[in-house]
C-alpha cells in the first residue's frame, strides 16, 4: 500500500459539505474518505464534480449520525449501503465499506465490511481505486498512483472478471483512456474488451447512451473511438458504419471555432450519413427528443451546404436557425474530408456572427388586404411570398415588399385557376 502521497490542492477537505461529512463520520470508532473519481481530479488538478464519501459506519449509523447533526439524509440505495447527506444543497453520497460475496453484473450480492482494501478492490480502474481522508492522505491499495503518473488507465485486478462484472465497463475503459490516458489503451484492458464485446447486447440503451456521449466529449476521443472501431465494438454499439475520418474533422472544426464540444454533433460526425442514419442511432441509444431532432436536421442533406456562397448561405442559416445552420454546416465540413478548404469553411461556419437573420416582415394582414380569406390559401400566399423575399436577398423597402406581394398573389390565382 501507498499513502505517502499527501492531496494538498482538495480546499474542499477543509471546508464545505465534504470536509463536514468527514468530520461526522471519522469519529467513535469509524472512519470515512473520499473515494473515486473527486481524488483522480484532485491529483490531476482537473476540476472536481461529485465528491463520494466511503464510510466504515453502517447506513443506519449513517442516518443516526447526520439526524443528529440536523442533516438530511436519503436512502437512495440502502441495500447497497449507499446513503445521500444533502448539505447546503450539495448532495454527497456516503457508502459503506463493501465486498463482494456473489459476483452476477449489476446485481452482485454484497456484504458490508470495515477492510478499506477489499472496498478498493472491487473497483473499476486503478485511478478510481484511490481514497483520501481529511488530513489529505491518500491511500492507495491498487498501483493508481503510479497509474495517474504514467497516464495508463488498468483494470483493478483480472480485466476479464471486471469486464464480466459489468459489460458497461467496456466502454467506460475507452472513455476513461480518452479522458486520462495516453497511448495506446492498456493491452490486458484492450484483449479483455474484445473477448467481452458479445457483452453489451445486454446492457439498457440508456446506459450505453450516457456513456458513449461522455466519452465522445473527452479530450481524447478520436483516437478512443478509433481503437473501438479496431476492435470491432462500433458497429455492435451503432448497428451501422462508424464514420471515424468524418469524426476526427468534426473534432478539429469544433476547435479551430473556439466551440465547446458536443456530443450529438460528434455522434453525427461518428454515425450519420443520411436522415435514416440518423433515425437508427436515435432509435437504437433512445436519445431524448431534442437530441434526435437535432440529430436528423444534420443529417438532412447535409451536401447541400457544401460550396455555397454567402447569398445562399444567409438563407440557409434563416431557414434552419443558428443552431441548425451551424451543426449542420460542421457535419458537412467533417465530411468533406481532404477537400476541405478551412478558410471557405470557416467563413461560412462564422456567418451566424457577422450576420442576424431578419424576420419575414410581411403579414396576414398584408395578403387579407388583397383579397386572400383566411385558410389554407392564406398560407400559401405567405409560403409564396417568403420563398421570393429569400431569393432577392431579404429587401425591407416597401416598394420591393409590395411587389413581392403583389407576385404571391398573382401567382396564387394562376395556381388555382379552373
Amino acid at each position: 500500500m501507498n499513502k505517502a502521497r499527501v492531496l494538498g490542492n482538495a480546499p474542499w477537505l477543509g471546508s464545505g459539505p465534504a470536509g463536514r461529512v468527514l468530520e461526522l463520520l471519522s469519529r467513535d470508532g469509524e472512519e470515512a474518505r473520499v473515494v473515486g473519481g473527486a481524488v483522480r481530479n484532485s491529483l490531476l488538478n482537473l476540476p472536481v464534480g461529485e465528491i463520494d464519501i466511503a464510510t466504515s459506519a453502517l447506513p443506519e449509523e449513517v442516518i443516526r449520525r447526520a439526524a443528529a447533526a440536523g442533516i438530511r439524509s436519503v436512502p437512495t440505495g440502502i441495500d447497497h449501503g449507499t446513503v445521500t447527506l444533502v448539505i447546503d444543497g450539495q448532495p454527497l453520497e456516503v457508502t459503506t465499506l463493501r465486498e463482494d460475496t456473489e459476483t452476477f453484473g449489476r446485481k452482485a450480492k454484497v456484504a458490508f465490511g470495515r477492510d478499506w482494501v477489499a472496498d478498493a478492490q472491487r473497483r473499476d480502474f486503478t485511478i478510481n481505486g484511490l481514497s483520501v481522508d481529511a488530513d489529505g492522505i491518500v491511500y492507495d491499495y491498487v498501483g493508481g498512483l503510479e497509474d495517474i503518473a504514467a497516464k495508463r488507465v488498468r483494470f483493478i485486478g483480472d480485466p476479464n472478471q471486471r469486464i464480466a462484472e459489468d459489460y458497461l465497463r467496456i466502454l467506460r475503459f475507452f472513455r476513461m483512456h480518452a479522458a486520462y490516458g495516453s497511448g495506446e489503451p492498456d493491452r490486458a484492458g484492450y484483449l479483455a474488451c474484445i473477448v467481452g464485446r458479445a457483452g453489451l447486447a445486454a446492457l439498457s440503451a440508456e446506459r450505453v447512451r450516457a456513456e458513449l456521449l461522455k466519452l465522445l466529449v473527452a479530450d481524447g476521443a478520436a483516437a478512443a473511438i478509433a481503437a473501438m472501431a479496431d476492435a470491432g465494438l462500433l458497429q455492435l454499439i451503432l448497428g451501422g458504419v462508424a464514420y471515424t475520418g468524418p469524426l476526427s474533422g468534426m473534432i478539429a472544426a469544433e476547435r479551430l471555432l473556439g466551440l465547446k464540444p458536443d456530443p450529438i454533433r460528434r455522434l453525427a460526425a461518428l454515425a450519420v450519413a443520411v436522415t435514416e442514419d440518423a433515425k437508427r442511432v436515435a432509435s437504437r441509444l433512445r436519445l431524448a427528443n431534442v437530441e434526435a431532432k437535432a440529430l436528423d436536421s444534420m443529417g438532412h442533406r447535409w451536401w447541400r451546404l457544401e460550396r455555397m456562397d454567402e447569398a445562399r448561405a444567409r438563407r440557409r442559416l434563416y431557414r434552419l436557425g443558428e443552431d441548425g445552420y451551424r451543426n449542420r454546416l460542421l457535419l458537412a465540413w467533417a465530411r468533406a474530408g481532404e477537400n476541405a478548404d478551412d478558410a471557405e469553411w470557416r467563413a461560412l461556419a462564422t456567418l451566424p456572427q457577422r450576420w442576424s437573420a431578419p424576420k419575414f416582415p410581411l403579414k396576414a394582414a398584408d395578403f387579407m388586404a388583397r383579397g386572400i380569406a383566411e385558410g389554407p390559401a392564406l398560407g400559401q400566399a405567405l409560403a409564396l411570398a417568403e420563398d421570393a423575399w429569400l431569393a432577392a436577398d431579404f429587401p425591407s423597402d416597401e416598394t420591393a415588399l409590395a411587389a413581392i406581394a403583389d407576385q404571391a398573389v398573382a401567382r396564387l390565382a394562376r395556381d388555382n385557376r379552373p
